[in-house]
């Protein structure tokens, strides 16, 4: 089955994406202001993805015969808009940059299923990751 390194990884994308889906929540219920709602909703939706995620891959590590962890990384919610968002990027950045390295590793173990999985996931990452940065745009603009 797959290696402990494997499995390593596959865990801390699990840590990741409920560390992001608490985070984004949050920001979903702390962003104020009359501009923020369409950002508040886009939050909301992103931390509902990412649960799932998570979900998915607790899945197939348990499926690989270990043992899924329930410990999020760290969780950095931000005060404003603009850090928020931010901060979300760099989430973001960090999770596509993990997800490469995993699809890498799946594959060299011709773990197929695992490379798929996390090839689908890598890009509803990079999909919030644009609309992310897209935001910070907006809030950098005059």
């Amino acid at each position: 089955m797959a290696s402990k390194e494997l499995i390593d990884m596959m865990n801390k994308g699990i840590a990741r994406e409920i560390q992001v889906s608490i985070q984004y929540m949050w920001q979903h219920v702390r962003i104020y202001g009359f501009d923020h709602l369409a950002i508040a909703d886009e939050l909301k939706k992103t931390a509902i993805a990412e649960m799932k995620h998570a979900e998915k891959i607790a899945e197939r590590v348990d499926y690989l015969g270990d043992v899924p962890t329930t410990t999020p990384a760290k969780i950095t919610v931000g005060n404003e808009p603009k850090e928020m968002i931010t901060l979300d990027v760099k989430a973001e950045e960090e999770a596509i940059a993990l997800y490469k390295t995993i699809i890498e590793k799946a594959d060299a173990e011709k773990d197929y299923v695992t490379r798929e999985m996390f090839e689908d996931i890598l890009a509803d990452e990079e999909d919030h990751h644009n609309t992310f940065t897209t935001l910070l745009q907006k809030q950098a603009a005059p």
